[in-house]
Order: structure tokens, then sequence, then C-alpha cells
């Protein structure tokens, strides 16, 4: 966009933000992640924000080899009114045509908006997971504001687009408000945007302080295997460190080491397979505070990579949540904001070790610490700081 187009959109941007109230904005969000699949940052942020903002929730699903043309659904999100879900998809055969798929998730989503959504989200702003989404929707919604939350340094991990990093460049020039979910990514990213702001995940403390309650069973699949448990839930993908998965079961058969969550770019006969090592596959979001209440030990074994360099893990504090200890690789913003409650492991040997240490005595101080650290860490909390933000920036749009 040359400057007189940037200064003709800026204008264009403060007669609307002039028109809408800054707390009364509706929010378009273009996510890579499905709100109906593992419950992350994304659903947590916005399932709290539709609290006071209608919300369209737009998803782009992977392609289908017997479609023929482009399909887009949309419904209410169970148990949040204020959601709408949008979910596009489209023919394989059409799927690597960059600017096809761009044009067609534009005009998919602007006749939906013209159509059964008609009014609803008027002068939104747009709030993208995605960064491959902003030259479909970026600067052609209507939008007031652009926020970019970077949950994740999705150009390191498998299989990703060659062309994210450039997008992504694309996303941070045009964005107003700039979010990130680790420390790292926060140091990457505001070295490019001066409007940048670290928020680490959250916790919903009352969800997962269900594993702390006397009234919670853990399932029968749990429940029925020999002490002690050691358990871990979240995507299965490429960054585990599965020869340490493995390691640590087979040196320690007496164990039961439980893999939970789905897995994602490995094939599931690829896992490796011990008799005291279990992958349960996908579980609701409703039942992880009962499979906790199972676990003696909470793992995150993850390899240490460029997949794992930037991460922050949502898990962290849910399993502090839950009252039971947790054995981590020393992933870097898990060794700078959670060293002092969880135990590092610098190698697998250690992590193993660490894992024998735990089980015969727990650290209760590291517990208590990690309950204190979830008290103070709740996901409304965040959640107001990032309004307050996506709010500032309005307001100064509209005195411009």
């Amino acid at each position: 966009m040359d400057n007189s187009a940037q200064a003709t959109h800026k204008k264009i941007r403060r007669g609307k933000a002039s028109r809408q109230s800054p707390a009364a904005f509706p929010i378009i969000v273009h996510c890579h992640l499905c709100w109906d699949w593992v419950w992350q940052r994304p659903q947590q942020f916005i399932s709290r924000l539709s609290k006071s903002h209608r919300i369209l929730f737009v998803e782009t699903v992977a392609p289908d080899p017997e479609l023929a043309a482009p399909l887009v659904r949309f419904r209410l999100a169970e148990n949040y009114p204020n959601v709408t879900l949008v979910r596009l998809q489209f023919p394989a055969w059409r799927w690597d045509d960059g600017d096809y798929v761009d044009g067609e998730r534009r005009r998919l989503l602007k006749e939906l908006l013209a159509g059964p959504l008609a009014g609803q989200f008027d002068h939104s702003v747009q709030w993208f997971y995605d960064p491959m989404a902003v030259r479909a929707f970026g600067g052609h919604m209507g939008e007031i504001l652009t926020v970019y939350d970077c949950m994740d340094e999705l150009s390191k991990f498998l299989c990703a687009p060659p062309e994210i990093s450039q997008r992504e460049a694309e996303l941070l020039g045009r964005a107003d408000v700039v979010f990130t979910g680790g420390r790292k990514l926060f140091e990457a990213k505001s070295r490019f945007h001066k409007n940048c702001h670290f928020y680490g995940c959250g916790v919903d403390l009352r969800h997962f302080g269900q594993a702390r309650a006397p009234q919670t069973e853990p399932p029968p699949e749990v429940k029925r295997l020999p002490k002690p448990v050691l358990g871990y839930f979240g995507v299965v993908d490429e960054r585990m460190d599965y020869e340490l998965i493995a390691r640590l079961a087979e040196t320690n058969p007496d164990w039961s080491v439980v893999m939970v969550g789905p897995a994602l770019k490995i094939e599931e006969n690829k896992l490796p397979r011990r008799p005291n090592l279990f992958w349960l596959g996908q579980r609701a979001y409703a039942d992880l505070p009962a499979l906790c209440k199972g676990f003696d030990l909470c793992l995150m074994p993850f390899i240490l990579n460029e997949s794992t360099e930037f991460i922050n893990p949502t898990k962290a504090l849910e399993y502090m949540a839950t009252g039971r200890p947790i054995v981590s690789t020393a992933v870097p913003d898990v060794v700078r904001n959670f060293g002092s409650v969880v135990k590092i492991a610098g190698t697998r040997e250690e992590f193993i070790s660490l894992c024998r240490q735990v089980i015969a005595a727990p650290d209760r101080q590291a517990i208590e610490g990690g309950l204190k650290l979830a008290r103070e860490n709740s996901w409304e909390s965040i959640v107001a700081h990032l309004e307050d933000h996506v709010c500032e920036a309005l307001r100064k749009l509209q005195t411009m």
C-alpha cells in the first residue's frame, strides 16, 4: 500500500471509529485453530471477549478432494450465543493457488456478511491469529482496527507454508496492536512493532481446580492403571520428544505413562509403543480435570529445537491449578516464567531422574507456589488488559 493509499485508509478508519463506542465493537477473528478443537489461547480469549462483543470466528479447514467448489458453513457456537462460527473449505485441486484461495475466502465471507449476517459485524475489529489470512481480509472488511495475537512462531512448525513469514511481516505492518504469548516472541516481534505487548497464557482456576476436589473421580481408563501415573494432555505433534517418552516408560516398567491429545502431523502408527505407555487420543476440555485427578505427576516432554524455541505452553498453569507436581524439559519460556515451581531437566536422563525424585518425594513448596501462580493469572484478568489496549488504540484513532 503506497503512502496516499495508506492516508486514505486511515481517514476512512477514523470516520468509522468515531461512530463506534470503544467498548462496543464487534470482532472478526481469523484463526488457524478450529473452535471445536483443543481448547487453547484463542478460544480462552475469544470466549471471554464474547461476553461483551459479538464475535465472528472464521476458520479454514483442510481441503477436501471431493469438493468441486469452495464451501462455507456457519452456526452459533454451543454455549456461546454471541459467537458465530464460520467454516471455509476448499477443493484440494485449487488449494495450492494462493491468489485464488485468498480471493475466494474474501468473497465467501463478504457474501455472508451481506446476506444472512448483514449488519451484525459492521465496523469491526479484525483479530488475527493466522498470518496467512492477512491478504484475504486485511483492509478488506471495513475494519476499524487490526489486532495480531501472536501465540506461536508458526514459521518454525512442521509443514508451515513457505510464505508465512512474509505474510506475518505484512500483518505486523498492518496491525494497530500486537500481543504475544511468550517473552521470546515479544522480544522478536517488538522489534517490528512499537505497540507490542506480552501477555502469556492464563488459566481457568475453577475448572482445573476440580482435580483437587474430593468428589472428582478419574475416568476408568486412568483409574485402573498401576500407580504412579505420569500424564500429559495437549496436542501430540512434532514438538514432543518421542524418544524421551519411550525411554521414560521402558526404564520404569512399573509406572504408567499416559498421553492425552490428538495426534497432529504424525501418524498414530509411528507413535512409540510400550506396555505401560498409553495414548488415549483427544478428550474434551471438560474432562481434563478428572484426567489430572488420576495423575501423580504432570509431564511437559517437549523436544528442544526451533519448533519449541518460542512456545509458552498453556498447560503449565493448568497443571499448576490441579495441584500436581510438574516436570518439564528446558523450554526457554518455561524456564524463565515457571522455573521456581516446575522441575526443569536439561537432558533426557535428568528428566527421568527428576520424575523419580518427584514420585518419591513431591515438592510441596513448589506445588503451593504453582497454585499461587495459577491464582494470579486468570484468563479474565488478561482479557481485561487486552481490551484496555484495544480501546486505547481506538481512542487514539478517533483523535487523529
